[in-house]
């Protein structure tokens, strides 16, 4: 007889109250046979095998279950907590590469395994990896907008996405069409300092806040800063804030 699984839920992550990082993933399936009748009530032998890379990548764990389907053939296991045939649970390298569950099954209780079914593992290794950060040691410096000068008229440069530019003296900063190095959503603050203007013009078959070749000004009083912001709305189109 053929049997196939449908899993349920697969791979919940579970730990103890302690809140430490978990070292076993819960699993569900329900054992099917080839005419798709449950296998209920019954002693089965399940094989769980994780590969890296690939469905037919290297075996970095391997473990077999014996467990008992309930009346509507689910079996529930938790990987990481059986008989283990090939390295740890807690040895698995999650941050390394994507991996993959295979299960086999025995469903008379045996070692006749077949091959049931192979899945992609998604979030769950990244939750695991994040255990990665007990073991660090070192200094983790958050990421800091660069300051970058404005003094003269120009075009919007690469150097300037997602940072800030610094208007020190009147100037005219030129938002040029095709500007592909500012995706859809970046962001540039702006300042304009101590009674400078800036102003923001949009080239031909450029449109800001939705005007082509529209114009924007941003002016300073002395002894202080004005602050605005561009973000790219789409393409060739940019929205001005704080003028």
């Amino acid at each position: 007889m053929k049997y196939t699984l449908t899993l349920l839920m697969l791979l919940l992550l579970t730990g103890s109250v302690f809140a430490q990082t978990p070292e076993k993933m819960s699993y569900q399936a329900i054992i099917r046979a080839s005419d798709n009748t449950v296998v209920t009530d019954s002693n089965v032998s399940l094989k769980i095998i994780i590969r890296q890379d690939e469905s037919t990548g290297d075996i970095v764990f391997e473990e077999n279950h014996s467990t008992t389907t309930n009346a509507n053939g689910l079996v529930s296991i938790e990987i990481g907590t059986g008989s283990a045939i090939t390295g740890r649970f807690s040895d698995i390298p999650w941050a390394n590469g994507v991996f993959f569950v295979e299960t086999q099954v025995d469903a008379t209780g045996g070692s006749n395994y077949n091959l049931t079914g192979v899945t992609q593992l998604l979030s769950v290794p990244f939750a695991l990896h994040a255990k990665t950060a007990d073991n660090f040691t070192g200094t983790i410096s958050a990421p800091r907008a660069a300051i970058i000068s404005l003094t003269e008229s120009r075009d919007l440069s690469v150097a300037e996405v997602n940072n800030t530019i610094a208007c020190t003296r009147d100037a005219t900063l030129n938002l040029t069409a095709n500007f592909n190095a500012m995706e859809i959503g970046d962001t540039i603050n702006l300042e304009t300092h101590n009674g400078a203007t800036l102003t923001v013009t949009a080239a031909s078959d450029v449109s800001l806040n939705y005007t082509v070749e529209g114009t924007a000004q941003f002016i300073s009083e002395l002894g202080n800063v004005r602050f605005g912001m561009i973000r790219k709305s789409g393409d060739n189109a940019y929205i001005i804030s704080g003028q």
